[in-house]
């Protein structure tokens, strides 16, 4: 598989290796997350369904913080307005990277995954609209099913087995990365109750502060935790919802490399957080949120509502149509050429994929309808039933093509020099047709070794005794 030689722009094409190996580190502790995610939710739904769910609306609706700064909120809340704030935060840094440092940073290569990720949040939102102004229901949830769940999309790849070609996985990560920056512009604008604006204003002295200490290269994480703490603090009383304050500080670090760095800041701390995102808090919100009453005439009613059918729609259809004809659209009026590897259908697997919206998904549902619990519910039951759907649509889908996905990713890792660098990224490499031509060479003598010793034993057996 060689790179091709004409210059004319790729959609889906092979990642540079600083980039692939980016992702690859990424999605590593995503997918491990996106497991710990499924258990959570699994657990979640069998205790709210069992004799034991008493237990769990007491210990999820237990309240505990300090009340005089108005803190004394449920596990529930914390969970939800707190771990969240970290899962936001390296999404900040995840996108301030990708602008500074990844795709995102060439407007002509941002173009294609920006233009799916906005028409894989528009059409989704259009279905939802549409299904409940011809049914009567709440346009109030129109954001529920905008979002794409990147650890829980990564536990079905691991669940099902399947190897994407990075091509694909980064296509997804990047999908995620955008989803979540309209994610958060969307809970900032339409998610905010009446502000205090002391409590804002000091959450905004809170961020220039942390600004400046990393403009003057401060160090210590006993210096920007408290500092954190306490804008986060600020931020919940403001008004505006917690987790913004997580992106804010996220996209203030720096995630370009100056001379000598092997990382920018930006980078070392996303890998230290990044595992406590994925293998804590966001288990810990699914824990909490996602268990909700599953029976015959609940999933029933899913169907026959139009809020939570608007949902189930949005994810599974809305998400793929959105994403595969925002990509099309994209490469169509770019006069960018489809990966030779890849296939139209390739992008409509993963655009079904993307329809796993569990994680923010479930915490707009809980922000849009926190007026009627009953009702709450109903819409995470449709956020689960959704994302399932999506879940297995794209499972089957990518299982059909696994053979080509497995050669591809077989290629993309091969490195029969053993220098740590893939073969296909060293076509152009001098040096590295004279290593392999060495390998060769050395096989070559071992071959023509044995079939001497193979030709000696065969003239023995046949001589005279």
């Amino acid at each position: 598989m060689v790179a091709p030689t004409d210059s004319k722009r790729k959609v889906l094409g092979r990642l540079s290796l600083p980039e692939r190996t980016f992702v690859a580190d990424a999605l590593r502790t995503e997918t491990v997350g996106g497991v710990l995610l499924l258990v959570a939710a699994i657990a979640a739904l069998i205790w709210a369904n069992t004799p034991l769910k008493d237990s769990y609306e007491t210990v999820r609706d237990f309240h505990i913080g300090p009340g005089a700064l108005g803190l004394d909120l449920s596990l529930q809340h914390w969970a939800a307005d707190g771990l969240l704030a970290v899962f936001f935060f390296v999404a900040g840094i995840e996108l301030k990277r990708e602008l500074v440092a990844g795709d995102l940073r060439d407007p002509k290569a941002a173009a294609l995954p920006v233009i799916a990720a906005i028409c894989g949040m528009a059409v989704p939102a259009l279905v939802y609209t549409l299904v409940n102004t011809a049914g009567g229901g709440s346009l109030d949830g129109w954001a529920v099913p905008t979002a794409t769940d990147i650890a829980f999309a990564l536990a079905v790849l691991a669940v099902i087995g399947t190897s994407l070609p990075s091509a694909l996985r980064a296509f997804l990560l990047t999908l995620a990365v955008v989803d979540d920056l309209f994610a958060i512009m969307i809970i900032a604008i339409f998610f905010t109750s009446d502000l205090n604006f002391a409590a804002l204003g000091g959450a905004v002295i809170g961020l220039a502060v942390f600004w400046l200490l990393l403009r003057k290269g401060v160090r210590g994480w006993y210096v920007y935790v408290p500092l954190g703490l306490v804008i986060w603090g600020l931020m919940y009383n403001s008004g505006v919802h917690a987790t913004i304050a997580g992106v804010a500080m996220g996209l203030m670090l720096r995630c370009h490399r100056q001379e000598g760095e092997r990382h920018a800041p930006g980078e070392h701390i996303e890998h230290l957080v990044r595992p406590l995102s994925a293998g804590l808090a966001v288990p810990l919100f699914a824990l909490f949120s996602a268990g909700v009453a599953v029976s015959g005439g609940a999933l029933g009613d899913v169907f026959t509502q139009p809020e939570t059918l608007g949902v189930v729609l949005g994810l599974v259809v809305g998400k793929a149509v959105g994403i595969f004809g925002g990509t099309w659209l994209a490469a169509r009026f770019t006069k960018a050429e489809l990966n030779e590897d890849l296939a139209w259908p390739d992008v409509f697997a993963v655009a079904s994929l993307a329809g796993i919206g569990f994680t923010v998904s479930l915490l707009i549902g809980e922000l849009a309808f926190s007026e009627d619990p009953a009702l709450t519910d109903e819409v995470k039951a449709a956020v689960l039933v959704g994302s399932l759907t999506a879940a297995v649509v794209s499972g089957i889908l990518l299982k059909m093509r696994n053979a080509k996905y497995r050669a591809m990713w077989e290629d993309e890792e091969r490195d029969e020099d053993l220098d740590g660098i893939p073969d296909i990224y060293e076509q152009d490499n001098p040096e590295y047709h004279l290593r392999m031509a060495a390998i060769y060479e050395k096989k070559a003598a071992e071959h023509r070794r044995r079939a001497q010793l193979a030709s000696g034993t065969s003239d023995g057996g046949h001589g005279p005794a």
